[in-house]
């Protein structure tokens, strides 16, 4: 069976920009959608015995997001195939749980309860942060969530040679037939002396050659299996988070990498995947890679 995309609902406004976004992205690739709602009713209000006909307020609450969720996404998409779950868990942990069979996972920008002015809710963090399959994080106006820039924009570091997040991107650019714009910054060393190479002369020039270098060895394998998708590369000069955010203004999608240690506990996110996800006016999807170790700084 097909691992499903996997989303999740908490009656929010957020969480069903998300479920809209999810059912649209699942009939792209021809992907099954699960939808979960993870309530703790149960834990608070105490299983109803089986010979009682009366139902804790929490779980008519809970069955009826769900419920609504699933009208939603037969309106939109008669024909997806749907599963629907209230999970009896935090979110968090339901989600993560659900994705390691998930092909992606979709969650809101922020969450029911949440302070209106938080640029990025907690689950939404910490599910982009240690999930083992792709996240993606909804947010952006609505020519981002519509699709309408026809432009996937995908964030390179210096360890993406043919990474999970390059081919993620292309996936992504060829189900959509839309141009991937390639993004590697580079930077000036702050603190070598002033006679070091890259610093004496031309030495932005040779960074600059030493960038694209780069951005073509990581697009090499991904670009000859997707012959079609129209590719944009740029090299610049500047912090990758600042550069991505603003370019993020003309995608539909953003797409960053995330290495993930083995054996580490907390979040799992470098700089520049933090601030894309807080920032960025556009959907950003999170890619993991696995590394025993990892780089400071990259996306």
């Amino acid at each position: 069976m097909e691992s499903p995309l996997v989303t999740g609902v908490d009656g929010s406004d957020a969480s069903l920009t998300a479920l809209d976004w999810a059912v649209d992205e699942a009939v792209r690739h021809g992907l099954p959608l699960r939808i979960v709602h993870a309530s703790l009713w149960e834990r608070y209000e105490g299983v109803v015995p089986a010979e009682s006909t009366d139902r804790p307020s929490a779980q008519v609450l809970a069955e009826d997001i769900v419920g609504t969720a699933a009208e939603r996404v037969r309106r939109r998409a008669p024909d997806l195939p749907l599963t629907t779950e209230v999970l009896a868990e935090d979110a968090a942990t339901a989600l993560l749980r659900e994705g390691q069979e998930g092909a992606l996972l979709v969650v809101g920008s922020r969450g029911r309860g949440e302070f209106a002015d938080l640029l990025l809710g907690s689950v939404g963090l910490v599910v982009a942060a240690r999930a083992h399959c792709p996240v993606v994080v909804v947010r952006g106006d609505r020519h981002a969530l519509e699709a309408r820039h026809g432009r996937v924009l995908l964030g390179v570091g210096e360890h993406d040679v043919d990474s999970p997040a390059v081919r993620f991107a292309f996936r992504e650019a060829a189900a959509r037939d839309a141009e991937l714009d390639v993004v590697h910054t580079w930077r000036r060393p702050a603190h070598e002396p002033v006679d070091h190479p890259l610093l004496s002369g031309d030495g932005g020039i040779r960074l600059a050659e030493r960038s694209s270098g780069l951005l073509d060895k990581a697009l090499e394998a991904a670009a000859s299996g997707h012959p079609r998708v129209r590719l944009r590369r740029t090299t610049i000069e500047g912090p990758a988070h600042r550069v991505l955010t603003e370019r993020s203004a003309a995608a539909d999608l953003l797409v960053v990498g995330a290495r993930r240690r083995d054996g580490l506990v907390g979040l799992e996110l470098g700089r520049v995947a933090h601030r894309v996800l807080h920032h960025a006016t556009c959907p950003v999807a999170v890619v993991p890679q696995r590394h025993s170790t990892s780089t400071e700084g990259q996306p």
